[in-house]
């Protein structure tokens, strides 16, 4: 057999725990393990990818047959792949409060349930909550020498409460997502919360299709920071031709004030300790004070475009790494939330985020909030529901008036390419001018 260009072993082995409640009943919960890996082989002609189930990384005589297969492979590809030289170096992973594996299915449960049955009050026609638990244990090598080994725990809880009142219906949920252990203790709270923003937003009027001045919380201008930005400054994107930032590294599309960054070091729900090609994670400034600073790369792409660092790939267990963020977040700017507010003086507060759709090549976008106010003289006055964000990527940018000092981290889930990978995103809350609101919708 000739000797691959390069070749990699990505092994994870680990368990998913999952529990759903729904309306007062336990629908489901179990356990379930993986014991997966995926061997990347880099021949003349690209690459070459075998899957593996239950892989033993001591069987010499195994490997060397998927080395042989995933060869035969990269033959067929067709495609000469160039790869970045890269460094490696493992960040610690947090410890966990308290580590979850530990914890009893039938207490996690009943800890479950009782978040979903905080959240039963008056006008409150359903409930549903369902919580995610991940262990991963992690082996990568390659034939360059590296070799790491890593174990990480995630999880998380979402509770959702529908109100209903002569024929209306409206919703609202909490979520919480974390890498610092289990989540579930003393949180009944967030239940309510749902209940009662679901049973307030009954008598809130619907949004009316506006062009005004508008006040976004961390939670939504996160989510414009992560699906607007973030994809676009995505390497493969990029690479693509799918992404309206490509070929304006330097250019100004932003107030000098504005920095918007991806960085995977942080100890929040996007942390990783090395990226999954083995590189070393790193902050990355997409956006810096107002221009067009790097995109996010794996090997391949940085290799063949530039303009960026290393350390963006990721995978789900059993798949190949893609260029991903991570954390992504618009930084801290020197204004007081209330100076926001004041400078508004007429306008729309969007808060929270129920998705949206964004096309990063076209550069446009459609955000859907979870609800707002108006603001009249400089305050929240009226609640309103119904409520949208929508517009161009790059007039948006630059019809950001103030960053406030105050940023907040939200924790989900991200998906691309059929992988879904943790991510946080945030920002402080910022002012924008002429934001179309209300009805308004992407063509």
């Amino acid at each position: 057999m000739k000797e691959p260009e390069y070749y990699e072993i990505r092994h994870i082995k680990g368990e998913t725990t999952q529990i759903e409640v729904d309306n007062g009943r336990l629908e489901s919960g179990g356990t379930s393990f993986f014991d997966v890996a995926v061997i990347r082989v880099l021949g003349d002609s690209g690459w070459g990818v075998v899957s593996v189930d239950t892989f033993d990384p001591d069987n010499k005589k195994k490997l060397n047959e998927y080395l042989a297969q995933g060869m035969a492979l990269a033959s067929i590809t067709g495609e000469k792949v160039k790869i970045e030289p890269t460094e490696a170096f493992l960040l610690p992973v947090p410890s966990l409060k308290e580590n979850p594996t530990g914890i009893s299915l039938e207490e996690k449960a009943d800890l479950l349930m009782g978040i979903e049955r905080s959240a039963k009050i008056d006008s409150i026609v359903s409930t549903r909550a369902n919580y995610i638990e991940k262990h991963e244990e992690v082996l990568f090598f390659d034939s360059s020498g590296k070799e790491f080994t890593y174990n990480t725990t995630r999880c998380g809880f979402n509770v959702l409460a529908v109100a209903g009142k002569n024929g209306l219906i409206q919703m609202a949920s909490e979520r919480e997502h974390t890498i610092e252990g289990f989540n579930l203790r003393h949180k009944a709270e967030t239940g309510l919360l749902s209940a009662e923003l679901a049973v307030s937003l009954l008598d809130a009027k619907p949004a009316k299709a506006l062009t005004v001045n508008a006040v976004l919380d961390p939670e939504l201008a996160g989510v414009f920071a992560h699906e607007a930005v973030g994809h676009a400054g995505e390497g493969d994107l990029v690479l693509e031709g799918s992404s309206v930032l490509k070929g304006r590294i330097g250019e100004d599309i932003g107030p000098d004030f504005l920095t918007i960054s991806d960085d995977p070091t942080l100890p929040l729900f996007g942390f990783e300790p090395v990226d999954a090609e083995g590189s070393t994670v790193v902050k990355t400034d997409i956006v810096r004070n107002g221009k067009i600073n790097a995109f996010l790369h794996n090997r391949e792409t940085l290799c063949r475009i530039g303009d960026g660092q290393l350390g963006h790939a990721r995978a789900m267990a059993g798949s190949v790494p893609i260029v991903r963020m991570s954390n992504t977040f618009i930084e801290n700017g020197d204004a007081k939330r209330e100076e926001l507010f004041s400078e508004c003086r007429e306008g729309v507060y969007l808060k929270g985020s129920r998705g949206g759709q964004v096309d990063p090549g076209r550069g446009v976008f459609q955000f859907n909030a979870e609800y707002g106010y108006l603001i009249e003289n400089g305050e929240c006055t009226r609640m309103i529901r119904d409520v949208s964000l929508s517009g161009e990527i790059l007039s948006t940018l630059h019809s950001i008036l103030l960053c406030a000092n105050d940023r907040q981290m939200n924790e989900g889930y991200c998906g691309k390419g059929g992988q879904s990978v943790p991510v946080s995103d945030g920002a402080p809350h910022i002012l924008l001018s002429n934001a179309v609101v209300g009805g308004s919708v992407v063509d």
